[in-house]
């Protein structure tokens, strides 16, 4: 509850107005620090944690429960209710619960109640989180799987003993990487949000997830789950990348690794497609371990000058299909005088001979690994 309580309290700060939160059934979840307008039924339902049978019909009535934004209600002076505003929560389509504002002395300006309407997503989430919990408090959970994904044995241990994942299942880790947005609370809440609605979809497959800054990740027991049902679970366009299947929970950290691996190449290497797996990934598993620096000191000019992409995109085609003429000119639609022509500008201007095996390698590795650092954005690469 930690997290809501946070956010109950930020939010009544913000707005300088006591707030209550309720479940979807009227009990009392959090509560903000009380100033200002009090009635008996505020102060009850502190103290009691539920609000009284008559006072719930009488919200009812007023059409709370149907509420799909904002409402505020009238007071009822022989129950001892002030007017109220009424901000429901919903996930999803479901009802989680109610926001309560008590609307007197003043009123509520029309300004704080859309403030407060705006804030409703970041505390639905929370709560539908909470709900999720299995066996262990949500906050326990994350923090279990966080230690789990650096490695610490204890974590899986934890995860398995309250019934979380089951023992004795292999893992495999996923991993969604937004496609272009800057990382801010907008993006986790909708990685969040998309996470949340896939765990209800896999249950079979006990899924655990975490939500970093830039990415978000999935852990599923028995057979991988195909990358598509997190693409589509997801409200922002991701990649996804996917780890190698793990015999047991305490090896989750490898898989999670390679997922992460797997997401960044994807995420820079556009001909890879929407997702990619660690194991197919092939030259990119080694290159990701490299520095930009690596690159052959020949391409440093050609990179440099976009006037010689097409040499680079040639060079690229040629190298891709083990130097094949036949093969890089039926590709590129290119005459064979003409690929030759390009490829001794290659030899010349980068100073090296393509007849040279281990130059070739160079080469073909430092485009590669341009490419990863988005110092190399071919053509077909970026839709031009």
């Amino acid at each position: 509850m930690a997290d809501l309580q946070r956010i109950v309290d930020d939010l009544a700060m913000r707005l300088g107005r006591p707030l209550l939160l309720e479940d979807r059934v009227q009990r009392v979840i959090a509560y903000s620090e009380q100033n200002g307008a009090m009635d008996d039924i505020r102060r009850d339902s502190i103290l009691r944690r539920h609000t009284t049978p008559e006072v719930r019909e009488w919200l009812r009535a007023a059409g709370v429960h149907e509420a799909q934004a904002p409402l505020r209600t009238a007071g009822a002076p022989h129950l001892g209710l002030l007017p109220r505003v009424c901000v429901p929560l919903r996930h999803a389509d479901g009802l989680l619960g109610f926001l309560w504002f008590i609307d007197a002395e003043p009123a509520m300006s029309e300004e704080k109640v859309a403030e407060a309407a705006a804030a409703v997503p970041g505390l639905a989430l929370a709560l539908f989180h909470e709900s999720l919990a299995t066996g262990l408090a949500s906050h326990r959970e994350l923090e279990a799987v966080t230690g789990l994904l650096r490695g610490e044995r204890d974590a899986a241990r934890q995860l398995i003993e309250a019934g979380a994942f089951p023992q004795g299942q292999p893992v495999t880790v996923l991993v969604a990487r937004p496609r272009s947005a800057e990382p801010d609370e907008g993006l986790r809440l909708a990685l969040e949000q998309g996470l949340l609605a896939l765990r209800r979809r896999l249950s079979g497959h006990h899924p655990l997830h975490l939500v970093r800054y830039d990415h978000a990740v999935l852990l599923t027991a028995g057979p991988p789950v195909p990358p598509d049902e997190l693409h589509a679970a997801m409200p922002v366009p991701v990649v996804v990348g996917v780890g190698r299947t793990r015999l047991e929970l305490a090896q989750a950290a490898g898989s999670y690794a390679e997922a992460r691996h797997a997401a960044e190449v994807t995420a820079r290497v556009p001909g890879l497609g929407r997702s990619a797996e660690w194991a197919r990934l092939g030259v990119y598993r080694t290159l990701t371990q490299l520095a930009d620096q690596e690159v052959h000191p020949g391409l440093d000019g050609l990179l440099a000058d976009e006037q010689y992409l097409p040499l680079l995109e040639t060079l690229e085609t040629y190298l891709d299909l083990a130097g094949s003429a036949v093969a890089t000119s039926r590709a590129l639609r290119l005459h064979r005088t003409s690929l030759y022509y390009r490829l001794q500008r290659v030899e010349e201007l980068a100073r090296t001979d393509l007849k040279d095996g281990g130059e070739r390698l160079a080469l073909h590795l430092g485009l590669k690994l341009a490419r990863l650092s988005g110092r190399y954005q071919p053509r077909d690469a970026r839709g031009d």
